[in-house]
């Protein structure tokens, strides 16, 4: 892994102060980095297009927090390329590694050491009137919610083409286990191992309290359709990209053919992060 793309959020100085060390430690591992265009001007260097870059490299490295990290997963798609996610954000679910660790998880990336996980990764169709009207590839969770100001919605709901029910609700969240731990915790949902092969319905506020989230395998088709007379409805991928939805418009989710690619750290598992995020064991 000799071609080392990075990918930096944008609006702070951090990861470009972290670049000014990291780019010539690199060279020396006879590395050759490709930054992104918006980071590289900052600090005088050729850059690259973030869409361009997976093309390019052999493992692309994040410098941020969850919310760049998933755009870059959606980023690299179908590339296959393996992602390192260096946490300069916040909580940190997908950044699991910490600034502190970058050269000494970079030397044993570089030796073939790190295990990579595969996580898997959801399709998003959106139907109006007999034609495919929007498509998207998601990391955590796909989720249908009404704005503030909307009453509750309804949404009827199929899998497999099999008539589950009308959810009466605020909404109504499809997650990945990479995303059980975002918004689909918060609307009461489980805790699934990351790389487990299944996905999480999850009414968001239901109006019959006796909707609970629920577990399904992943090869499962989910259909949605917005039977509610409103403007002030939308569909959200990863929380980042929004989708007006109207009346009967069909929201069809399925896996992705395509998995996510995360480098871990070797000395740290699951529920240790787990215990450090969710402050678990704490009084």
């Amino acid at each position: 892994m000799k071609k080392i793309g990075i990918i930096c959020k944008t609006g702070i100085a951090e990861p470009s102060e972290i670049l000014k060390g990291l780019l010539p430690w690199l060279r020396q591992k006879n590395c050759e980095a490709y930054v992104d265009i918006e980071t590289a001007s900052i600090l005088n260097i050729k850059g690259f297009s973030r869409s361009e870059i997976p093309s390019l490299v052999d493992i692309i490295v994040v410098l941020g927090g969850d919310g760049t990290m998933l755009s870059v997963c959606r980023l690299v798609g179908d590339k296959g390329i393996p992602i390192l996610g260096v946490n300069i954000g916040g909580l940190g679910f997908l950044t699991e590694v910490q600034k502190d660790e970058l050269y000494e998880f970079f030397e044993n990336v570089l030796a073939g050491e790190c295990p990579i996980e595969e996580r898997i990764m959801l399709t998003t169709y959106v139907h109006r009137n007999n034609e495919r009207i929007a498509e998207y590839i998601v990391m955590n969770d796909v989720v249908v919610n009404k704005g503030a100001l909307a009453r509750i919605i309804d949404l009827e709901t199929y899998i497999n083409h099999a008539y589950v029910t009308t959810f009466k609700a605020d909404g109504l969240i499809v997650s990945t286990p990479t995303g059980s731990t975002a918004y689909a915790l918060s609307a009461g949902g489980p805790i699934l191992y990351p790389t487990l092969s299944s996905i999480v319905l999850a009414p968001i506020c239901p109006h019959t309290l006796t909707n609970r989230p629920i577990v399904l395998p992943d090869d499962v088709i989910i259909e949605i359709i917005l039977r509610s007379q409103t403007e002030d409805v939308f569909l959200t991928l990863d929380g980042q990209v929004g989708f007006p939805l109207k009346l009967n418009d069909i929201v069809e989710v399925r896996k992705s053919p395509f998995k996510t690619k995360l480098l871990t750290p070797c000395k740290k598992d699951y529920f240790q992060i787990l215990r450090t995020k969710l402050k678990w064991g704490e009084r």
